[in-house]
């Protein structure tokens, strides 16, 4: 469960199971952006930007956090904080999409991880969740995984927060007119925050996870209702 060094073993390993085609699901959902592009939140190049953004700096303070704790649950071999980071997780989803797709992707994410790899810690919250009111979650399965593949907590921060930027931007290619050279420009920028957002969640508890984007979770809530949709959330 130590960490490796970037050997091309572990550095293919953090590119497979850290792609945004792994299949869990991801590209079913928009993060928030369909509504805000119906909306007119978000209707050009600088907006995309922005929403990418914050989009990005919500899942580094809340999903990001409890993504710690799983992952050093995963190395203690403490399946009770691995559960607490779900159940933290669970309880600051406030929209119904957004509880479902954590939780579904969460579940993929186990049952490939055990299709691929086998027993592990995420097996086991895997397998005890089926008898526990609290699911698992897909950040807190993404801090596990790594953790099982021997990956540092901060290669699964990293690919958690680069998923969470390519949903948002490959949604835009299909909602919005943006181009691919502008999408990678906006990734590129957003990623570059990503290391002083793991700076500030891996001295943050559960109990510090935050979530307040209020536009984002009242277009979440508009989402549900809607005549017409793209994508699930």
């Amino acid at each position: 469960m130590t960490p490796t060094r970037p050997t091309i073993p572990a550095t293919l390993k953090l590119l497979q199971f850290g792609d945004s085609l792994f299949p869990v699901g991801a590209f079913t959902f928009s993060g928030g952006l369909e509504t805000a592009v119906q909306q007119g939140v978000v209707r050009d190049r600088a907006t995309l930007e922005e929403f990418t953004r914050t989009v990005s700096h919500l899942a580094a303070t809340g999903d990001g956090v409890a993504l710690l704790a799983g992952h050093r649950g995963a190395v203690a071999g403490d399946l009770d904080l691995i559960r607490r980071a779900d159940e933290a997780v669970h309880l600051r989803k406030l929209s119904e999409e957004a509880r479902t797709m954590t939780v579904r992707m969460g579940r993929k994410l186990a049952e490939a991880a055990t299709h691929i790899l086998g027993d592990s810690m995420l097996d086991k919250r895997f397998r005890d969740a089926a008898a526990d009111p609290v699911p698992v979650t897909y950040p807190v399965a993404f801090g596990a995984l790594f953790a099982g593949l021997g990956l540092s907590e901060e290669d699964a921060f990293a690919a958690h927060q680069y998923g969470v930027a390519v949903m948002v931007l490959s949604a835009a290619i299909r909602l919005m007119r943006v181009d691919h050279l502008d999408t990678q420009a906006i990734l590129y920028a957003v990623n570059a925050t990503a290391a002083e957002e793991y700076r500030r969640a891996a001295g943050a508890g559960l109990d510090d996870m935050a979530t307040f984007g209020p536009v984002i979770d009242v277009l979440a809530a508009t989402h549900v209702h809607a005549h017409v949709r793209m994508f699930m959330n």
